[in-house]
């Protein structure tokens, strides 16, 4: 298939998408309105019906934009299928919403509880409607048809694991044609045809044609790549630059540029942009006054009391910890020990002797942790985020787990991702450690807002319904 019918084909797919999207949001809107109105005796709108199905469609055009058609993706999981929808139907109904206000001139009726259950329901639809589809063009590609033809330049080992991920998988719609080198690989490199040396290239794209072209060459042959990609950019052939890290990266990386220089960055940092890490502030800012003002006044009323009775010393633990960058800063919590000489050396366990009777309520329903809004206020931890170490531990830990450091690059959490997936608490092995750490990593290089919220609602819920690790 030429180049300019599998462009056609990709966009007849991406219009039908969105047109098929469209249809769906107002026929359920529309049968929605329909059912109020005729079995609960309330209408959605008290006015014309089809001026709201406008700015649905509007309003989708503009999110379908900014996030873009991805079921016309050669490689792509159901997992990133759905994750799509539930980002465009979020902006969609932030924009719709407002949309509304902005129009309204008390003709709209619009309730929360139908919001609630309209756009659960658009996603359910949307997410089957987008598989379905997403199955019917693999069978498509499976049978031949819509490939995209791919040719070779260079023939390392990275090249050989690329054929494989492309062709493994028929429905991909990938056909490699071969592999242009100095001389053949020995071996025939994976049965992939050899069609010639690195000045053959543009004589074979000329008579044959392709869609694609990965180049894996070194760049110290910059004198025989650059005629490549020019011939490539002038003709719609797509050029790719295969960089020769496999054998010690394989793993994701993000390309940047320092100048005009391209830099390969070994993992995406969403907390890296301004803008999140201002939303982020924003957030830490406004829920740790809320806490500070409403609810932190009565409890260290009661903790104080309690304490005081109970036990002697201070009402407030005060601990050195790990912060961003590896910054030391001061860790505030509610004492639920006794004073003791190995606060600083020693981990709580399960029936750690040196906790108090009150001491472990505070520790099981995580009200020791309260006072952490403090140094959220001033700005040494988040909300949400790894969890601080005492330095012992960072020192010790730094020197056996590999990557311990990098949880640092970003401030330090009251609660976590690690500790709301199973690796809250004691950490009697180091392979438990590893684990935590892999999840605050994970945490780093997937952040979203949306993240924290969820990991606030796990922590509370956690809190309310107990947790066995928290001790």
């Amino acid at each position: 298939m030429s180049v300019h019918k599998v462009t056609r084909f990709n966009q007849i797919v991406s219009a039908f998408l969105v047109v098929g999207d469209i249809a769906i949001l107002n026929s359920l809107f529309g049968f929605s309105g329909c059912l109020l109105e005729n079995y609960m005796d309330c209408s959605l709108f008290t006015h014309d019906i089809r001026l709201s199905m406008v700015l649905i469609t509007l309003c989708y055009l503009v999110c379908s934009a900014g996030f873009g058609v991805v079921l016309a993706d050669r490689v792509i999981r159901p997992d990133q299928i759905v994750r799509h929808i539930v980002k465009v139907l979020v902006a969609h109904c932030l924009l719709f919403v407002f949309a509304l206000q902005v129009w309204d001139n008390h003709q709209y009726n619009l309730s929360g509880f139908f919001l609630l259950c309209y756009y659960p329901l658009a996603t359910l639809l949307l997410i089957g409607f987008r598989l379905v589809f997403r199955s019917i063009i693999k069978a498509y590609r499976k049978s031949g048809r819509n490939t995209r033809c791919v040719v070779f330049v260079g023939c390392a080992s990275n090249m050989e694991e690329l054929f494989h991920q492309m062709t493994d998988d028929p429905t991909s719609g990938y056909r490699v044609l071969g592999y242009f080198d100095n001389e053949p690989a020995e071996g025939g490199a994976c049965g992939v045809p050899y069609l010639g040396g690195v000045s053959d290239i543009v004589p074979y794209l000329q008579k044959h044609g392709a869609h694609y072209l990965y180049c894996c060459l070194p760049s110290k042959r910059s004198d025989e790549i650059l005629p490549i990609v020019n011939y490539c950019e002038n003709n719609f052939v797509r050029f790719y630059s295969v960089p020769n890290v496999r054998r010690y990266l394989k793993r994701r990386m993000v390309m940047e540029l320092m100048g005009d220089v391209p830099v390969l960055s070994i993992r995406r940092e969403p907390l890296s942009q301004i803008e999140n890490r201002l939303l982020k502030r924003a957030f830490d800012l406004v829920f740790s006054l809320a806490v500070l003002c409403t609810l932190f006044p009565f409890i260290y009323i009661f903790v104080a009391l309690v304490t005081k009775i109970t036990s002697p010393g201070p009402v407030f633990f005060k601990q050195k910890r790990s912060g961003q960058n590896g910054k030391v800063f001061t860790c505030y919590k509610f004492r639920s020990m006794k004073v003791n000489g190995e606060a600083d050396k020693l981990q709580a366990t399960k029936d750690d002797p040196r906790k108090t009777r009150f001491g472990d309520f505070l520790r099981k329903s995580n009200i020791d942790e309260i006072p952490q809004f403090i140094n959220v206020l001033m700005g040494d931890m988040s909300v949400v985020g790894p969890r601080p170490h005492m330095l012992k531990h960072t020192e010790e830990y730094s020197a056996l787990i590999d990557k311990f450091m990098v949880r640092h690059w970003v401030k330090p959490g009251i609660t976590g991702w690690a500790q709301v997936t199973g690796f809250r608490g004691e950490t009697k092995l180091v392979a438990q450690m590893e684990g935590r750490v892999r999840k605050d990593i994970w945490y780093i290089e997937n952040w979203t807002f949306l993240l924290d919220l969820f990991i606030i609602y796990k922590t509370l819920h956690n809190a309310i319904c107990g947790d066995k690790k928290a001790y």
